[in-house]
This record gives C-alpha cells, structure tokens and sequence, in this order.
C-alpha cells in the first residue's frame, strides 16, 4: 500500500527541545503546532495505520522569493536552480517522521527506507511538503 498526502505552508524543521530552569525538556510551541499540522493533514486526506515495515519519502517545496528576476524564477521551477537554504532537509524529514507517530506506524522504527528532497515549488500555491507513506517493494532496495 502506498499513501501521499500534502501539508500545505512554508516547510518548517524540527526544532532543538528546550530545558527549563528546572531541567525539564520540551518541544517548542512552533514545531508541535507543525507536528499537529502534519498529522491533522495525514488523516484529513485518509491516511492508515501501517502494521510492517514503511518507507518515507519527502518533497520539500519552497517558495520563490517575489524580487527573484524571471529568467532565475524559470530556472528554480524547472529544477536547474535548487534550494540550499534552511530548514534543513534531514530536520524536515525528522519533523514528519515524529509527528506520524502514532497514526501512519506505531513508531517512527518502522521506518527502513527514509529520502528527502528539497526543490522550489511552480508557485506559491504549492509551498509544502508532498510525503509519501509506503509498504511497497522494501525487499527489493
């Protein structure tokens, strides 16, 4: 079984967990809103739980920045001009992977095969991720 799905908004990484005075570690507001966001959009679009082995892959789309010339614009959407800009794309990834905890597999364990890939979106219409949740063909990688 195979599922994509898309999370809409300006891809954001995993952030550092933070300590309070006492000691007590947390995970900061913005990456567990983008967490719930992630998770809220793998149901909303009829997303399962997967019992075996799972592969993930990750699209990152970036906006292009608006004082961008065309002839640069042209070269990002086709792929010839690519983001090397933060979020990384591993903390993105990670970002994903712990918030389908619970809901695509029972752990992120399950996952065996993980890419990502970090491109600029055609327009601002499509900046996300594009996240693929697979069982498929894992004997053969």
């Amino acid at each position: 079984m195979r599922f994509t799905f898309t999370v809409p908004g300006k891809p954001q990484g995993k952030g550092r967990p933070r300590f309070t005075k006492s000691g007590r570690t947390y995970t900061p507001r913005k990456t567990s809103e983008y967490e719930a966001l992630i998770k809220r959009m793998y149901l909303l679009q009829g997303g399962k739980l997967f019992e075996t082995a799972v592969s993930l892959s990750v699209l990152i789309l970036y906006p292009i920045p608006k004082n961008t010339p065309m002839k640069k614009r042209q070269l990002m959407t086709n792929g010839n001009d690519l983001p090397t800009k933060k979020p990384d794309g591993d903390n993105v990834e990670k970002a994903v992977a712990d918030a389908l905890n619970g809901v695509a597999y029972n752990d992120d364990s399950q996952i065996v095969v993980a890419q990502w890939e970090k491109r600029y979106a055609s327009d601002n219409d499509h900046v996300g991720l594009v996240v693929t949740v697979s069982d498929e063909n894992l004997a053969e990688t």
